[in-house]
């Protein structure tokens, strides 16, 4: 299922007991959450019928408690569990089997509603395979260049009341790629420059979106990776500079250090050799409890740049990459 077609389904009022939030793109998997805690828990108080789970803190007994609990005057409780694959051994077996069976027996739930987050999954693990009718699996994973990014181009747009010229939106698909939370801060940017009800020509398209061809944001995770904290912070400049949003760096930050933590528990990652071997490397520099402190780091600047915190962005985007270079 796709999240126009979930969001068309729960406009409905058609609540589904369990869903999967499969794939790497941080903009889908929030529009997709958001919109099932809309309905879920309609207008009740989050903080007795919402529990958020981490796989890596989870236990399977405590999973269980979470789907058994009764909402608190409220139709109904939402349990979010996030990477349920994240560790290894005996308690991610555990915790992965139960998911399986509670999952296979969702049709039964009437006041619980489960949403499993997940960037990478193994589609041959049974709790996989557990999310068939009545649960679905959403997909989260970022389009493809050309025809899809075009498409969520358009969609955006639609959205935004924005009217693109003749060329226009094939400049921001080259210019901005696959990247939706970039996407939508520079159709955003480009229609208050001209003002509300005019036409974005190409040329102001141009003009107004920054290439991040030009400042990639991949030599930032390699300095990271490497531990050169100077260069680290040079390219975080030159990203702020040239105007990519602190979220899109952050969730980039968060892709980077989940395939670290996957790569040094012994998981494969997709991707060309060359890359996949850049990983390994600085994968080394890292204990596994390193790469979990630094996940939990990102997850608290990521809750600072939501209003949590007292900091400007740009101060705790850059402690946080003097932290993760050591």
């Amino acid at each position: 299922m796709k999240l126009t077609e979930l969001q068309k389904e729960l406009s409905k009022e058609k609540l589904r007991p369990a869903y999967l939030l499969a794939g790497t793109e941080p903009l889908l998997q929030e529009e997709a959450l958001a919109a099932i805690r809309a309905v879920a828990l309609e207008s009740t108080a989050a903080d007795f019928n919402l529990d958020r789970l981490h796989g890596a803190e989870t236990s399977a007994i405590q999973l269980e408690d979470s789907l058994r609990v009764l909402p608190v005057m409220a139709a109904r409780r939402l349990v979010i569990l996030t990477e349920p694959e994240h560790r290894r051994g005996k308690a991610s077996k555990a915790l992965t089997e139960l998911l399986a069976k509670e999952v296979a027996d969702c049709a039964d739930w009437e006041q619980t509603v489960l949403v499993v987050s997940a960037t990478k999954l193994d589609r041959r693990s049974r709790w996989v395979k557990a999310f068939k009718a009545p649960a679905v699996e959403v997909d989260c994973a970022p389009p493809k260049p050309g025809k899809a990014v075009l498409a969520f181009i358009a969609d955006e747009a639609a959205r935004q009341r924005v009217v693109l010229g003749p060329g226009a939106a094939q400049v921001l698909s080259e210019r901005i790629g696959p990247q939706l939370l970039l996407m939508r801060q520079e159709l955003a940017k480009v229609s208050l420059l001209v003002g509300e009800g005019e036409t974005v020509s190409r040329e102001q398209v141009m003009l107004s979106a920054h290439d991040i061809s030009e400042q990639p944001i991949w030599d930032l995770t390699d300095a990271i990776g490497a531990g050169q904290s100077a260069d680290a912070i040079s390219q975080l400049g030159r990203l702020m500079g040239s105007g990519a949003p602190g979220p899109v760096i952050l969730a980039t930050l968060a892709g980077h250090f989940r395939r670290l933590a996957r790569v040094r528990e012994g998981h494969p990652v997709p991707g060309p050799p060359f890359v996949v071997r850049k990983l390994e490397k600085q994968a080394q520099r890292y204990s596994l409890l390193g790469l979990r402190r630094c996940i939990e780091s990102i997850h608290g600047v990521d809750l600072a740049l939501k209003g949590a915190g007292d900091l400007p962005d740009h101060v705790a985007l850059e402690s946080l990459v003097l932290d993760l270079t050591h």
